[in-house]
């Protein structure tokens, strides 16, 4: 039986230099169980993935940061890729956006580079994740402790680390936000 989460709408936020298939492939999934996907940035017209060091696709984005309302959320999606969340954390609404997640006990899903955002937003400490290798040091520093695991769910954070765990991922997302109480 197919897991479904309609009725469901789940922010993917991301920027400039977001992973591609780190961010097709979560959306995909959402809307194939049943999901309303929206793309969040924090900026407007179109942000730009890259296939690891290569330019992929552009994407259009749906809705400013500065104007979404977590509330309005059943979970949020962060893709990783380099730059998008070094971006990502430098800017106070993309932090604030994310902290109110994780602080409503929304399902927060990031991936490779993504727990990045996390770190900034000051959500790990005490918390079991996984990333992108280089970034265990960032997060043990932070508070949290580090596997190396395809995907590790602590309560309703999800975390994988590279495109390779896209499937897994995915599955742990939709699992997730099926099982989430409706508001």
């Amino acid at each position: 039986m197919t897991v479904s989460i309609k009725g469901k709408r789940v922010a993917f936020l991301a920027t400039d230099g977001v992973e591609e298939v780190e961010y097709i492939e979560p959306r995909k999934a959402v809307e194939k169980a049943g999901g309303t996907a929206e793309l969040v940035s924090i900026k407007d017209g179109e942000i730009q993935a890259m296939n690891h060091m290569d330019p992929g696709n552009a994407y259009r984005v749906e809705r400013s940061v500065r104007e979404a309302d977590p509330a309005d959320y059943d979970a949020l999606v962060l893709p990783g890729g380099v730059a998008n969340p070094d971006f990502l954390r430098m800017d106070a609404d993309a932090v604030r956006f994310v902290r109110a997640f994780v602080s409503a006990g929304k399902p927060v899903a990031a991936i490779c580079h993504a727990p990045w955002t996390l770190v900034e937003a000051g959500v790990v400490d005490g918390r079991t994740l996984t990333s992108w290798p280089s970034l265990r040091t960032d997060l043990v520093n932070a508070g949290a402790t580090w596997v190396d695991e395809e995907v590790f769910v602590d309560g309703t954070l999800i975390t994988s680390r590279k495109p390779d765990d896209v499937p897994a991922f995915c599955a742990a997302l939709i699992d997730s936000v099926a099982g989430q109480q409706t508001a």
